[in-house]
């Protein structure tokens, strides 16, 4: 279930974005862009504010991405969306690692493992996942770790656009050499079973 949304709290999120490299996510940034009126609207403070930060990221993200991605297949349309994420992000990077920082305090751990799941839904739904049976859950978790070493990468001051999309390419690569190989796996065990259980039904002294 998404945060709540509302226009109101969408503008307050884009006006503390300059101020959280200095202030942090904090009711101090808040009353910065809003005094108490703002401070209304996010009543957890700086969890409920990286919450909706993130979760107007991912709109955003599905919104810009919508024209790029129409004529890709599925796993081009991943790429392009984590692209543009990361793109919308860089502007506000020093946030981002304010965030990053917060999600991983054990506190937040709950908090950081929901964010993180509603993106990479966010993703495979913009891309156009339509699975519903096991695959569902594997996709997510695969993608959660590749999305996730790619926004740490991303993260680093050494990090450019250029090298962190080389880094993404390299694990969604790795991503579709381990698809291709369960695949043969999974094809050549049934083709050994469908065989063995043939043999095994023929009457004794059959070829």
């Amino acid at each position: 279930m998404p945060p709540e949304r509302s226009l109101q709290r969408d503008a307050v999120i884009d006006q503390i974005l300059p101020y959280v490299p200095e202030l942090g996510w904090t009711i101090a940034a808040l009353h910065r862009v809003g005094g108490e009126a703002a401070t209304r609207l996010f009543p957890d403070g700086g969890p409920d504010l990286i919450e909706a930060y993130i979760d107007l990221t991912d709109r955003r993200m599905a919104e810009t991405a919508a024209p790029l991605i129409a004529d890709q297949r599925v796993s081009q349309r991943v790429r392009t969306l984590i692209q543009v994420r990361l793109e919308l992000s860089a502007p506000h990077k020093h946030a981002v690692r304010r965030a990053a920082l917060i999600l991983a305090l054990p506190a937040n751990a709950a908090l950081a493992a929901r964010c993180t799941a509603r993106t990479i839904d966010a993703i495979w739904h913009a891309a156009g996942d339509t699975s519903a049976d096991f695959s569902w859950y594997s996709k997510r978790a695969i993608l959660a770790g590749v999305y996730s070493a790619t926004l740490f990468f991303w993260l680093n001051e050494s990090a450019t656009h250029e090298t962190t999309l080389a880094f993404l390419d390299r694990r969604l690569a790795g991503v579709a050499r381990f698809s291709r190989l369960t695949t043969r796996l999974r094809q050549g065990s049934s083709s050994f079973l469908k065989k063995r259980t043939k043999k095994l039904l023929l009457p004794s002294g059959a070829n």
